[in-house]
């Protein structure tokens, strides 16, 4: 402290100097001059399905919408001469539709902790979004949930009537122009200047989340006759995808397109393990011997010549006490043996290469028989197919992703279109993340990681930005634009209730 004062004189006359001293102002920074270079940003129109619409914890909600990656570039496009971005907002942020007063969608998750932990758990309520209350006027955020990417192109899939009957979209069917229109004919009509089009997950993504149940639907080119689970075949992927381009660019528009993630990267493959369940000595025993009549008919067969040893070890099940037991699965791929021995039916138990998906949580080690308490899910009861995407439904879903990505990357050579490589974006946020100024990393961990919503398959706000930095990086490169971008933290990584 006296060294402190001794200072205090000296201090003064410092002070005094100054007052001689003239006083030099330091200008303000020059304004930063935002510029769309080449492009025209005034009419901006986003197309696409769920990833366009700013659905996430499984619902789309207003906060969601207004989260969604479209709103985040009109921002950054308002900074160089963009105009206004129009929003088919929901009634509010439950999330939940209903149809003429019945609910035909739930509301969105949040996470909840309870006795077992946290979890997702639906947000309670009614909501209020009535399908048949159509919205008036133009919308420049063209997202469609749940879309596949003929359907953007099918006359009829507004349509109210239809929604009941299983033809129409209730999210689409609440803003079309009309009954017979179709979403690429309502955002070609409102003449784009500028458009983002992100389209054609749905084709894969939905026989994946159903575990392979659907059909490959490679070389049928009648969309007509699909099944909901199935995959689109690459040559009507392509052509929907070409007459997306064709309508969006006619009168001239410039434009980005993204390629599609492998859906194998996402939290809803990639949290719940093969190996969940533990097991106590004397439940691991019983269970074994419930299991050895199985496998001494699987050797008896394997003895005849009929499966190979490697088939016999594959489909033998044996569990043991303490953690690591591997699940019970039902395998289509396996050789069908139910023939020759009805018991023989075509199940093994998973391995890391088997992804189960995220829904299975929720049941996985609970008992099927609340009175017998061999009767666990996933060990005494098998998985069944919709539950695990098995290695062989990989590798189908990996060959239709390669083929619709070299169709994307192709167009937007034609078209002349800027680029983003959304399959190397969501794979880096699977394997490493993306870190943030504040030292935080974004990464696809499951509730923690920041990059994903609590439905494992849709991004977080938080994701949505990096996504939405993704896009102004490709349309700055092609249009010599320059604009800033958004800030990740400045969006939330998790909805809290």
């Amino acid at each position: 402290m006296k060294k402190l004062y001794a200072l205090l004189p000296f201090l003064g006359l410092f002070l005094i100097a100054c007052e001689d001293d003239t006083v030099i102002d330091t200008p303000d920074p020059q304004p930063v001059e935002y510029t769309s270079g080449t492009a025209d940003f005034s009419n901006y129109v986003a197309v696409g399905n769920s990833l366009t619409a700013g659905f996430s914890d499984n619902a789309l909600f207003i906060a969601g919408q207004e989260a969604s990656f479209p709103n985040m570039l009109a921002a950054n496009f308002a900074l160089a001469g963009g105009g206004s971005f129009e929003i088919p907002f929901m009634a509010d942020n439950l999330g939940g539709m209903t149809l003429q007063g019945t609910p035909i969608s739930g509301n969105r998750l949040f996470l909840a902790f309870n006795a077992s932990g946290p979890a997702p758990t639906q947000v309670a309520g009614q909501g209020s979004t009535e399908v048949s209350s159509k919205l008036s006027g133009s919308y420049n955020n063209m997202g469609v949930p749940g879309a596949k990417s003929y359907e953007l192109l099918a006359p009829g899939y507004g349509s109210v009537v239809g929604v009941a009957m299983g033809t129409a979209n209730p999210y689409f069917a609440r803003f079309s122009s009309s009954e017979t229109t179709t979403v690429i004919a309502d955002a070609a009509a409102q003449g784009a200047s500028f458009f983002t089009l992100w389209a054609g997950a749905n084709d894969i993504l939905i026989y994946a989340t159903g575990g392979g149940t659907g059909v490959d639907q490679a070389g049928n080119l009648d969309p007509s006759t699909y099944s909901r689970n199935d995959i689109t075949d690459p040559n009507v992927f392509a052509a929907s995808l070409d007459g997306m381009l064709q309508a969006m660019t006619a009168n001239g528009a410039d434009g980005v397109i993204a390629n599609l993630p492998n859906v194998t990267d996402i939290p809803y493959f990639t949290t719940v393990p093969h190996n969940p369940v533990p097991l106590d000595e004397a439940t691991a025993a019983l269970l074994n011997g419930a299991y050895a009549a199985y496998n001494a008919g699987l050797a008896q067969i394997q003895g005849l010549g009929l499966i190979t040893e490697d088939e016999l070890a594959q489909r033998t099940i044996t569990f043991s006490a303490g953690e690591g037991n591997a699940v019970v699965i039902i395998d289509e791929d396996l050789t069908d043996l139910t023939g020759i021995n009805p018991a023989l039916i075509n199940m093994r138990q998973a391995t890391a290469d088997d992804l189960l998906v995220l829904t299975s949580s929720s049941f996985i080690g609970t008992l099927a028989n609340p009175n017998d308490p061999t009767s666990i899910n996933g060990v005494a009861v098998p998985l069944a197919d919709q539950w695990v995407l098995t290695p062989e439904e990989q590798a189908t879903v990996e060959t239709a992703l390669t083929a619709y990505n070299q169709t994307i990357a192709g167009l937007a050579a034609v078209y002349d279109l800027a680029f983003v490589d959304a399959n190397a974006l969501l794979g880096q946020l699977n394997s490493g993340g993306f870190q943030q100024l504040d030292g935080s990393n974004v990464t696809a961990t499951f509730a923690t990681g920041g990059g994903f919503s609590l439905d494992g398959v849709h991004p977080s706000p938080r994701g949505y930005a990096i996504v939405a930095n993704a896009f102004v990086a490709a349309i700055n490169a092609k249009y010599g634009s320059n604009l800033p971008g958004v800030n990740p933290l400045d969006y939330t990584g998790l909805y809290i209730n």
